[in-house]
């Protein structure tokens, strides 16, 4: 990815269902649906009830949409006292030295959740499953609002995308920016390995405020985390270091955690967001 926001002149896709209702949607015909993804694979529609579309849903399937919609987005009352805060964190990692910054980032409370519904198989089979976070840009704050989750090759301690201009074209076609990642930990305790480093470098030398969700099951101290590499610190390591597969970095120059956990991350109940499932057709 090139470190520039993502832009195409195509309007956003804007499915709705129900108040506080989960929608899911097989695209067989783009036009019909959608009117915005492009490279989907088909899949067939069972029938149309009062002008709105009833859509067979198969798993994995080519683009799933989870739309939260509580009145309007963003109309509702938010509150602050839902900033994400990580009571578990563990010494050795950081606790937002570098965030005074950085610009508020607001997430769906139902995203963690419907990412670890889409990655069950896999967890099941000890296998980690990647996604990656577009996000909206408005009043002076980033709002995560659609979860890609793109063909990968996974195993127990990894993750890699691949097929990555699929990523690019959706991202470009919503005007969104590369707001991080979020990836799963199945038989592992919720933390950064080497190899995650690297990649939240990737997006976080585009966007400073881009995070990196771990999904740990198995964890007993905590399900989740919500991570960025300290600046400067974590982030002079990782742009000095060259190596690749699992290996150690050197200490940072302050002598501080190289990653730390996510201030100005909040919750927000009222976000609507969307989730594209590429995988199935690879």
């Amino acid at each position: 990815m090139s470190n520039r926001r993502f832009e195409n002149g195509q309007r956003k896709c804007g499915a709705h269902s129900a108040a506080g209702t989960t929608m899911y949607l097989d695209t067989a015909d783009v036009q019909k649906i959608t009117h915005c993804h492009q490279v989907i694979h088909p899949t067939t529609i069972e029938h149309d009830v009062g002008g709105s579309c009833a859509v067979k849903h198969h798993y994995p399937s080519p683009i799933v949409s989870w739309i939260e919609d509580l009145s309007s987005f963003g109309s509702a009352p938010f509150s602050h006292e839902t900033e994400y805060v990580d009571e578990q964190s563990r010494p050795s990692v950081g606790q937002s030295s570098a965030s005074s910054n950085l610009r508020d980032m607001q997430i769906s409370v139902r995203l963690t959740d419907e990412f670890m519904e889409l990655a069950k198989e896999n967890t099941s089979n000890n296998l980690e499953t990647c996604g990656i976070l577009g996000a909206s840009f408005r009043d002076g704050a980033y709002y995560v609002t659609t979860l890609v989750i793109p063909k990968q090759e996974a195993t127990a301690h990894s993750c890699q995308a691949s097929n990555e201009e699929e990523i690019h074209a959706i991202l470009s076609e919503q005007s969104l920016y590369p707001a991080g990642w979020i990836h799963t930990h199945p038989s592992q305790t919720c933390f950064l390995s080497s190899i995650d480093l690297h990649t939240q470098y990737s997006y976080q030398v585009m966007l400073p405020e881009a995070v990196a969700i771990v999904a740990a099951p198995t964890d007993p101290t905590r399900s989740y985390g919500i991570f960025r590499l300290t600046d400067p610190g974590g982030m002079d390591v990782l742009r000095e270091c060259s190596e690749s597969g699992f290996h150690t970095h050197r200490e940072t120059t302050d002598g501080g955690p190289i990653y730390e956990t996510c201030s100005r991350v909040h919750f927000n109940p009222n976000l609507r967001f969307e989730i594209v499932d590429l995988r199935s057709g690879a």
